[in-house]
């Protein structure tokens, strides 16, 4: 009966910690979810901000003029 009492100790303590590692493991990736969503969020901006930014004066490669020793 000794035996029986210590399997189910030992068996309910590995429960204990897989519940723990559960936890952990859940509230890291709320973080990282969480991250991920800044992230998005700041690359929408950035494009937005890059598109809204007018052309430069600079011509294309097209329009440029090949150097002098061509």
């Amino acid at each position: 009966m000794n035996n029986l009492e210590t399997d189910i100790e030992q068996l309910q303590m590995k429960v204990a910690f897989q519940e723990d590692t559960i936890e952990s493991l859940n509230q890291a990736l709320i973080e990282q979810q969480k991250q991920m969503d800044d992230l998005q969020f700041q690359l929408k901006q950035m494009s937005s901000k890059l598109s809204a930014i007018e052309p430069s004066n600079m011509a294309s490669e097209k329009e440029e003029m090949p150097p002098p020793h061509y």
